[in-house]
């Protein structure tokens, strides 16, 4: 009998490393009016992060990026890596670029996920102190 928790906890593992991955689906909601304003993907691609918009629940489907610059300037929103090349770094995923659609600028970025199962998205300049952060939804 003693040996019955150790069984459950052995079983447990791989449930727990399942929950610790960022990648799969996330919504998005606006900070304001928490309306959803996007479906995210996160996909791991050679050991880095990166994420696309798969729909926009606020714009026109084929909605593109206006303020956008560079390759991404009027892209399609639907498709568009918004976050690119981000390395796991403990608990974090650090090291990338977070790019705003709404008015074209890219910021540094980590993302967390944290316990309640929430993704803690936080994109800033220079130092992470000075920045804006969200928190994702798994989708359901």
């Amino acid at each position: 009998m003693k040996k019955m928790p150790l069984f459950f906890l052995l079983c447990l593992f791989p449930l727990i490393g399942l929950a610790q991955t960022i990648t799969g689906e996330w919504e998005t909601y606006d900070d304001a009016t928490n309306e959803k304003k996007a479906l995210i993907e996160i996909y791991e691609t050679q050991g880095r992060y990166f994420a696309k918009i798969v729909k926009s629940y606020i714009s026109d489907p084929s909605a593109r990026c206006d303020q956008c610059k560079g390759d991404k300037k009027n892209k399609p929103i639907a498709g568009l890596v918004i976050i690119e090349d981000l390395k796991k770094d403990g608990d974090e995923f650090n090291g990338g670029t977070i790019m705003d659609p709404e008015n074209g600028k890219t910021y540094k970025c980590y993302l967390e996920l944290l316990a309640d199962g929430k993704l803690k998205v936080r994109g800033y300049l220079g130092i992470s102190l000075l920045g804006r952060t969200q928190y994702w939804r798994k989708k359901s």
